[in-house]
């Protein structure tokens, strides 16, 4: 059974890489805003660090 992705159709190396460096930087894009969203309910609740 011959599957369609072979050694010879692979990507690229910088392009695999690039998305493996886009998909980590989205993650921690995303937990930074997760992060800040938290912050901000908590301020306005009245719980600061300060």
């Amino acid at each position: 059974m011959t599957g369609k992705h072979g050694l010879e159709d692979k990507k690229p190396l910088w392009q695999r890489l690039g998305w493996l460096v886009l998909i980590w930087a989205m993650s921690v894009a995303a937990l930074g805003v997760a992060a800040w969203v938290m912050r901000l309910f908590m301020g306005a609740a009245g719980l600061t660090t300060h």
